[in-house]
């Protein structure tokens, strides 16, 4: 379990001052310059040795990706982005650092973006987040005027200017290259990659995109030490994490905690367990949305880690952990995530334009058991076709909790089909 000491998200449930005073009471903002003289070979190796991961999903190796931005300008200016658009069904961590746990974000971005050689960093906050762009943007002016922003920025040396751009709601745009075109004034469509953002980003320029939670940990990390953060975790799974559970659990919360925490601990710990006790868990989705689901069967022994769940043809994703109790229908609950995907995608690939709205009408048929045993074999055949076919993830997003779903709740389809043609309505939908 992880110790209050260890934790390095210190007001993310709003108990303590928001503000520049409040975040240095707490050690924030301290020895930031120093931190920044070490330079920026010191940094990016503190990072790599820290193991920390993308915590936006992906789970990429966070100093990896910072070193492969060019070590010399070619006279293009360098830029941080920051994909604060959190539009992933389930995932709420995001937006406790923003609004409860600001500076913490605000610091991260100018160490981050001094390691990277870039003068400016750009926060794009999702369109639905009024009152955490508030705050973020109360705790951008009070940095600005204590001197941690702007010229000479907390008396480092180097220049540095933050901006807040909000986002107008759109789920694609979370994205890195879709928020890219979108932070440009162009509608959010993924690009195809290569050129990467490293090499051509945003107007052109080298570009790295974090995650929020990826860059609000990075001064803590560097005034503990990259070994201090890799000791949680198992290996290529290291540090605290925070974890977003919903759904049918006693206490829903946003909680950090150590990473390859057991799933039922997590719950059991923070959340007062499974509503109705654990023998009424039905399924777990352990990373928001877009990863495929866990039948309880599996969560008794599940690893909140990228690696374990990787191996379970699942994934950590975003750490949204959606909890299901027996009382779901988990087909409708599949449903609704595929009609969501459908509506969000862009259209720009013919497999995920087509593919998505092929895969909710089967699913609509699915719901009500009106479809036919053989479509089950066919509808994950076009999961597979929609699969790794598009330019962006969004494709895969669609089509992964569908085979979740058939994967480990098929005999619960055709035993709907069944009962639809004959004429048993007790285990058809809700409506």
């Amino acid at each position: 379990m992880l110790t209050d000491q260890d934790r390095i998200f210190t007001n993310l449930y709003g108990m303590f001052d928001r503000s520049l005073s409040g975040a240095r009471a707490r050690g924030h903002w301290d020895g930031t310059a120093q931190v920044i003289a070490k330079g920026r070979d010191w940094i990016i190796d503190e990072m790599k040795k820290s193991g920390l991961r993308g915590r936006g999903g992906a789970g990429f190796p966070t100093g990896l990706k910072w070193s492969f931005m060019p070590k010399e300008s070619d006279g293009r200016p360098h830029y941080l982005v920051i994909n604060a658009d959190e539009s992933e069904p389930g995932t709420c961590k995001d937006r406790e650092i923003m609004r409860h746990d600001p500076h913490t974000l605000i610091e991260g971005a100018l160490i981050a973006s001094f390691a990277m050689g870039a003068h400016a960093a750009y926060i794009y906050i999702r369109g639905e987040y009024i009152r955490e762009r508030e705050a973020l943007q109360a705790a951008i002016d009070e940095a600005y005027d204590a001197g941690l922003l702007g010229a000479n920025a907390a008396k480092s040396g180097w220049d540095f200017d933050l901006y807040l751009h909000h986002g107008a709601g759109a789920y694609i745009c979370g994205e890195e290259t879709a928020l890219l075109e979108s932070l440009e004034g162009k509608k959010g469509m993924p690009r195809m990659k290569p050129p990467f953002p490293a090499g051509s980003g945003l107007y052109g320029c080298p570009t790295t995109v974090n995650n929020v939670e990826s860059i609000a940990v990075v001064p803590t990390i560097l005034r503990r030490g990259g070994d201090w953060f890799a000791s949680f975790g198992r290996p290529n799974n290291a540090g605290t994490k925070l974890f977003a559970v919903s759904g049918h659990v006693n206490r829903p919360c946003v909680v950090e905690e150590s990473m390859s925490i057991g799933l039922r601990e997590l719950l059991d710990r923070h959340c007062g367990g499974v509503r109705g006790g654990w023998d009424n868990l039905k399924a777990v989705i352990p990373g928001g949305s877009s990863v495929p689901l866990l039948p309880a069967s599996i969560c008794e022994d599940a690893i909140m880690d990228f690696d374990w769940l990787r191996e379970q043809r699942s994934g950590l994703g975003t750490a949204a952990v959606i909890v299901m109790d027996q009382s779901t229908d988990v087909i409708k609950a599949i449903w609704r995530l595929a009609s969501f995907y459908k509506h969000e995608s862009c259209g720009q690939c013919t497999p995920c334009r087509e593919g998505t709205g092929w895969m909710m009408r089967v699913m609509d048929r699915l719901v009500k058991g009106e479809a036919e045993i053989e479509e089950i074999d066919m509808l994950f055949d076009v999961t597979r076709q929609v699969e790794g076919h598009t330019i962006c993830a969004l494709g895969d997003a669609a089509a992964w909790p569908i085979q979740g779903l058939i994967r480990h709740f098929r005999d619960e389809i055709e035993d709907r089909i069944r009962a639809q043609k004959a004429g048993r309505t007790g285990v058809l939908a809700a409506e």
